[in-house]
């Protein structure tokens, strides 16, 4: 056991932080899940760090291996926008452990995109409670923003179609199946009841908003017309922004993998895909379902010049979490 050595990924995000230790065979050795580390969207920076710390610290517990132990990291988070967010998240990590290792710190866009390519080389679009979007060149070379101009995401969709809805039943708006789908699954009797719950001072907030974007998909996919346009034109501006990235690093599209991860990418439509590629011509569209932790594991071997399979480590895992049930 003295001669194992250990990586770790880090996935963090605003609602949920996972960390993963693997040992350079590949195999899960430890993992935390935590809430919310986004610098910006927790209540204070302080707050998303120590939770940030937390976490680590449970699945280096749970692997029985001290961060002194750790060969490589790879900490892929939200909130990690400007210069001064990547220093300030450094300068915690490395004042918090034991590290032997100055750690790698990207933001939640770019960690996924390993899980892409070999080369950790490519344009990164991840859609889920907000959009993550940036490119990478395999010399490292990369660009996001933490702030794009039109967000995308299970909030910013989930309140475009409940604006649908109230349009609908104000006449000012085209018809539209999403209304019976919001009044279902909120148990509102109208619109406007639906309207006042989200919108008085002790109303609804975002946890519950978000139920609304699967619907919105499935309505899309089964053809009702708002519904499609809403998506398609989330798909639009998250393929424009994704162009943007690729632009401002030198990066051609040119076979290039446009990796597409989150949960709205986990639902069957393939509108929001589609629209997401015609943005992006000549790119390969590369849709995954696993978790973007694995890419961050993955960049860690990567470190410690490792060969390490996406496959068998989400494999490796669902297992360790089977175990732990």
């Amino acid at each position: 056991m003295t001669g194992d050595r250990y990586v770790i990924g880090v996935d963090g995000g605003n609602t949920k932080t996972v960390a993963v230790v693997a040992d350079t065979s590949g195999r899960v050795v430890g993992v935390s899940r935590g809430g919310c580390t986004d610098i910006y969207g927790c209540e204070s920076a302080e707050a998303a760090c120590a939770e940030l710390a937390r976490t680590i610290r449970r699945a280096l517990e749970r692997a029985g291996c001290g961060s002194d132990r750790l060969s490589a990291g790879v900490f892929s988070l939200a909130g990690a926008d400007w210069p001064e967010d990547y220093d300030r998240l450094r300068v915690h990590l490395e004042t918090s452990f034991s590290f032997r290792f100055r750690p790698v710190v990207v933001n939640d866009s770019i960690g996924g995109l390993r899980l892409g390519g070999p080369d950790w080389e490519g344009v990164a679009i991840i859609c889920g409670t907000g959009n993550a979007v940036g490119a990478r060149r395999r010399d490292g070379v990369y660009f996001h923003l933490g702030f794009w101009p039109d967000p995308v995401g299970a909030v910013a969709l989930s309140q475009s179609a409940l604006n649908a809805v109230y349009r609908d039943h104000l006449g000012l708006g085209p018809p539209t199946s999403l209304t019976a789908r919001a009044l279902e699954i909120f148990g509102a009797d109208d619109p406007i009841e639906l309207l006042h719950r989200f919108t008085r001072q002790d109303g609804s907030g975002r946890p519950e908003l978000v139920r609304m974007s699967p619907a919105l998909l499935d309505e899309a996919d089964g053809g009702d017309g708002v519904a499609t346009a809403i998506v398609a034109g989330a798909g639009r501006s998250l393929g424009g922004q994704g162009r943007v990235s690729a632009q401002q690093i030198g990066l051609s599209l040119d076979d290039t993998p446009v990796v597409m991860g989150g949960g709205l990418f986990r639902h069957p439509t393939m509108i929001l895909e589609n629209a997401v590629m015609a943005e992006l011509p000549g790119a390969a569209a590369s849709r995954t379902t696993r978790p973007p932790v694995i890419g961050a594991v993955m960049a860690a071997m990567d470190a410690v010049g490792q060969p390490s399979d996406p496959e068998a480590l989400h494999r490796s895992l669902e297992a360790f979490d089977a175990a732990e049930d």
